[in-house]
């Protein structure tokens, strides 16, 4: 932690000498939190600065900057070659498998850490940020942990563990965070429990997922009303009630024969932000991150990015209320990706697949492959095509229990990109490229390939 903190204040002097800083950051919840801490932690520090969210980075983009000092933020470790071809005047701190040693860089694979699960790019922003503000900086800790649970850190061990578990303490010791053992499901805060039944999917369980009447037949069978004067939600339910909830769900997934490992996913640490209003999205990491993902994906990050400040200068109430509205429409798409995505998903030897072309949104279709797993095989990864305007969109997702079988997405996207010309990265657990239009099956037998090395290597 030593070695990360000298580096970290390395590059917070390195960004202070600088009259004017351009923030380039990612378009997916981990991006706007991190472009968010590194925007206010400038203006706190007198610095003018300005920002950009971009897709994806590329020699074409970066050569594009190479007249401004950069500060990018949850990507650039991937470009680094082009970084130093083109002499390019910049601080990096991103959590992505960095492509080779750049002396301004936070990340914490330089250090022993994974960048998967020990630290998010919005941690390793927000670790530079206490070197730029000392004492004004603590209250970034909201959009640290909404980053690191919107990019999955949380995943693996149910809980942050790592350099995040730094960030946690630090956030509860000063009053923006609490830390709630609990239903580790999405919507406890907003939406009617059956509905939050419904929607789950990690871990799937038999009969309620994907299941409106099935989540409904749940909590009559345990006597849980399901309205008072509105639709009950997690947060409504008394103790005893949700013990009773978690109890049965635990042992529909007994009586399915998953293993202890599968079973313990249904409670885990959750993350509460103190100081925001309770039964809003702004209150539950999880719950925020997705507000977040719903403004990037169309491509409205500025407005995730005024949400973020908003929460730490006094909210903008115009750009909440059209988070929303884009949450709204976020999930019937969603909702309509996962039938289209359903309706072409097919096998192939140790991977499952489906080409979305041009009927889901090249910037959701990662998330409705991950959604697909309500009724897909839960043994195999899910690639996902869709057209963009680069190419051809690969997103890639896995469960938890893949991963531990030695499933690695990143390294086997990374391997049949090089295959077909592509280039992509990731993480362990979802991972995504670009390639050339006409590639997909060639890429696909690579990845395949790929794949079933990885998991028949394991013992």
């Amino acid at each position: 932690m030593k070695e990360i903190l000298k580096r970290a204040r390395e590059l917070a002097e390195v960004i202070k000498r600088r009259e004017h800083v351009k923030i380039v950051t990612h378009i997916d919840a981990d991006g706007i939190t991190s472009g968010a801490i590194a925007f206010e932690s400038l203006k706190r520090a007198g610095i003018d600065c300005g920002i950009e969210f971009v897709k994806n980075l590329d020699s074409k983009k970066i050569e594009e900057l190479s007249n401004e000092f950069v500060w990018f933020t949850d990507l650039g470790s991937g470009c680094i070659k082009d970084i130093v071809r083109f002499k390019l005047d910049c601080v990096i701190t991103d959590h992505h498998v960095p492509e080779g040693y750049y002396r301004y860089q936070l990340n914490p694979h330089d250090f022993g850490y994974d960048g998967s699960y020990d630290l998010s790019g919005s941690g390793a922003t927000y670790l530079v940020a206490k070197f730029l503000n000392p004492v004004d900086h603590l209250d970034l800790i909201q959009l640290a942990v909404v980053g690191a649970v919107g990019d999955l850190q949380d995943s693996k061990n149910c809980k942050l563990v790592g350099l995040n578990r730094f960030i946690v303490e630090e956030g509860v010791k000063h009053g923006f965070l609490k830390v709630e053992k609990d239903l580790r499901f999405f919507g406890k805060q907003t939406r009617p429990v059956f509905k939050m039944l419904e929607f789950n999917f990690d871990p799937y369980i038999p009969g309620v997922s994907g299941s409106e009447r099935g989540s409904i037949e749940l909590l009559r069978r345990l006597g849980i009303p399901l309205k008072d004067e509105d639709w009950r939600r997690w947060i409504d339910l008394n103790r005893s009630e949700k013990r009773a909830v978690v109890s049965e769900l635990v042992r529909i997934c007994m009586k399915s024969g998953y293993p202890l490992s599968y079973i313990k996913r249904i409670v885990g640490e959750c993350y509460i932000l103190s100081k925001q209003l309770e039964g809003t999205e702004l209150r539950d990491a999880m719950e925020f991150s997705t507000l977040l993902n719903a403004t990037a994906r169309y491509n409205k990050a500025d407005v995730g990015l005024r949400v973020c400040l908003g929460i730490l200068n006094g909210c903008d109430v115009w750009a909440f209320k059209k988070a929303r509205k884009l949450l709204q429409q976020h999930r019937k798409n969603l909702s309509e990706g996962i039938k289209i995505a359903l309706d072409r998903l097919r096998e192939f030897k140790s991977v499952q697949f489906f080409h979305a072309r041009n009927d889901i949104l090249d910037t959701i279709v990662g998330i409705v492959a991950g959604m697909c797993y309500c009724k897909a095989n839960l043994d195999k990864p899910i690639v996902a095509f869709a057209n963009c305007d680069e190419g051809v969109k690969v997103s890639t997702r896995a469960t938890q229990r893949l991963v531990e079988k030695g499933l690695n997405l990143a390294k086997a996207i990374e391997i049949a990109c090089r295959k077909v010309g592509g280039h992509g990265g990731g993480h362990k657990i979802a991972a995504g490229a670009i390639i050339p239009k006409g590639k997909e099956w060639e890429f696909l037998e690579e990845f395949n390939r790929v794949v079933e090395e990885q998991i028949k290597s394991q013992p």
